[in-house]
């Protein structure tokens, strides 16, 4: 078996020059050796490897098979290296070259995105993956270590995942432009009574607190459409019902339309949301950084944070 030494990578170096100039005189310019340094050095690496690269036939050379298959290879190991490179200088960066995200579909809009592109943006052969889930398989996700943080819907317990609060928001109600409750500065629960909700499609529609609320003030709708959550402010956009969600989720989907509007509402209905990782990952210097862009990205969204736990970490 040939030897590869820093001596041989050298020499295949040379063999792409040449290879790519065609001539040993323009490899020899293009390197800044000698003509007699080129044909040496592939003299040398003929005999190491144990094949012939080049026919000479006439004053020139001409590419063996073999030659072309070496010039793939080490067209394929440059990228190696160069994606290597990348990874040691995300290494140096964030404390690692990878990063696997579980969000809830509440942050999944805009929210875990736009800190995604912050990531990539400081470093775009980072890698990452994100999937959307419930907030129960996220948790499951990070604990498993199928995903290396996760974004959930607060409270949660968990022995072995550390739990960081991020932010609480107060949920608005959404309704189609041309409602009448439009008009008013606030909706109130009893505002609800004989309007068609459009509500989370929940694994128990037990849990949905919208409805739970509307019980507890005797409040009786007149119907409900259960959907996911992405589809929620389509539905109220073509006049299906009205909702109360989120403000994050809410932007995050109405940022390119006009034809829903939000109100606040009371009494009000909270939502929170954080960050978990297991023990190894509290080091990582990737955390701070998405906890720097998340404080900056939180101001983008109006009227959203009733309590900002990122903003009193030091």
């Amino acid at each position: 078996m040939a030897d590869v030494n820093i001596h041989s990578l050298k020499a295949l170096a040379i063999f792409k020059t040449l290879f790519e100039a065609g001539t040993a005189s323009q490899a020899a310019r293009t390197l800044g050796i000698t003509q007699s340094g080129v044909s040496r050095s592939l003299a040398q690496l003929e005999e190491n490897l144990g094949i012939q690269l080049f026919l000479r036939e006439k004053n020139r050379l001409v590419a063996t098979p073999e030659a072309r298959e070496l010039y793939d290879e080490i067209l394929r190991l440059m990228g190696n290296i160069e994606e290597l490179r990348h990874s040691v200088l995300a290494l140096k960066e964030f404390g690692t070259s990878r990063l696997r995200i579980a969000a809830v579909p509440g942050l999944s809009f805009g929210f875990v995105p736009r800190l995604v592109a912050a990531l990539l943006a400081e470093n775009r052969q980072f890698s990452v993956s994100l999937d959307m889930m419930s907030s129960h398989e996220v948790q499951l996700a990070v604990e498993s270590s199928h995903a290396d943080i996760g974004f959930v819907t607060l409270p949660i317990t968990s022995r072995v995942l550390r739990v960081e609060p991020w932010f609480t928001t107060e949920a608005l109600c959404l309704m189609p432009r041309e409602h009448p409750l439009a008009a008013r500065e606030r909706v109130d629960v009893q505002d609800l009574r004989d309007q068609h909700l459009v509500i989370s499609n929940q694994p128990s529609i037990s849990t949905n607190p919208l409805l739970e609320l509307a019980s507890q003030h005797r409040v009786r709708i007149a119907g409900k459409t259960e959907a996911n959550i992405g589809t929620i402010p389509a539905l109220v956009a073509s006049h299906v019902g009205i909702t109360v969600m989120n403000p994050i989720t809410a932007q995050d989907q109405l940022a390119p339309r006009d034809d829903v509007v939000m109100r606040p509402f009371s009494p009000a209905m909270t939502f929170s949301f954080g960050l978990i990782y297991r023990d190894n990952w509290k080091q990582a210097k990737v955390l701070d950084f998405l906890r720097r862009r998340a404080r900056a990205l939180l101001g983008t969204y109006p009227a959203m944070a009733l309590d900002d736990a990122l903003s009193r970490e030091p």
